[in-house]
């Protein structure tokens, strides 16, 4: 039973972060890039977390679908900086070439914050049924 709620819940949020992440504009390598260190894989547990409170809440999940897309951008963006030759200097992850292997260590830096700051875009520009004081 739970794991066919992680399953249905992942799911869910990786149609999100494909969504979203299919309307960026930025420069090709670096949407490229996005979707590259976002959709490699993961369980989407800090998503699937601020979807099991809203459920909990008795909340529409639809409130919560931009920040929980969000949340998995902050988490691999994270991870893509960790990965840099200048902390773990890590070849792979989740069996495939780290982004800076992928392209190249400038690029990884520049994708890493792209997934930082258009994490808090996509909850200002999508979180129309939340008020702002608690976006805040």
């Amino acid at each position: 039973m739970l794991k066919n709620y992680l399953k249905e819940k992942r799911e869910l949020v990786d149609t999100n972060i494909e969504l979203h992440l299919n309307r960026l504009e930025y420069p090709t390598v670096i949407a490229e890039g996005m979707k590259y260190s976002v959709l490699n894989g993961g369980k989407r547990l800090r998503p699937i977390l601020l979807l099991m409170v809203l459920e909990l809440y008795g909340k529409s999940l639809s409130i919560g679908l931009p920040t929980a897309v969000a949340i998995e951008m902050i988490h691999s963006y994270s991870l893509v900086h960790d990965d840099l030759p200048a902390l773990d200097n890590d070849d792979y992850r989740r069996g495939k070439l780290t982004t800076h292997k992928k392209y190249g260590e400038a690029e990884a830096i520049l994708i890493g914050d792209a997934l930082l700051t258009h994490s808090f875009s996509l909850i200002a520009d999508e979180s129309k049924e939340v008020a702002p004081e608690k976006l805040v």
